[in-house]
């Protein structure tokens, strides 16, 4: 493996990993090892697979969410607006990613056939 895919995965593990860890705080004791395991495994595949637009976008949502709802409904709801912040930063960049790889591929050539330049085949 790659230094840069090392990179990627232990960051996927500290940030699912942490995730994990406030889940399983909030759930009670028992379920703190079950979703840390979780978290870390999940954020280890994401980094795996070079997520880091992923964490970058969830990173930004957690931020803005908390924020927004810092401003709209106090202190007592920032955990649940830095949650949904979270969710809509994830799908967001998982979208935006999609959509710029589906523009990529629109925009190449393609490449045309050496043999037969005048030649149509079906």
């Amino acid at each position: 493996m790659t230094p840069a895919k090392i990179f990627d995965v232990l960051l996927g593990v500290l940030g699912l990993g942490t995730v994990g860890l406030l889940i399983g705080v909030f759930m009670g004791d028992g379920w703190l090892p079950v979703a840390l395991a979780l978290g870390a495994i999940l954020g280890a595949g994401v980094g795996l697979v070079g997520g880091r637009g992923f964490f970058l976008s969830i990173f930004i949502g957690t931020i803005l969410g908390g924020l927004l709802t810092l401003g709209v409904s106090g202190t007592e709801a920032v955990t649940v607006g830095a949650a949904s912040g979270a969710a809509m930063g994830g799908f967001l960049g998982i979208w935006i990613s999609m959509l710029i790889e589906t523009w990529r591929q629109r925009n190449q050539t393609i490449p045309e056939c050496d043999k037969h330049p005048n030649h149509l085949q079906p």
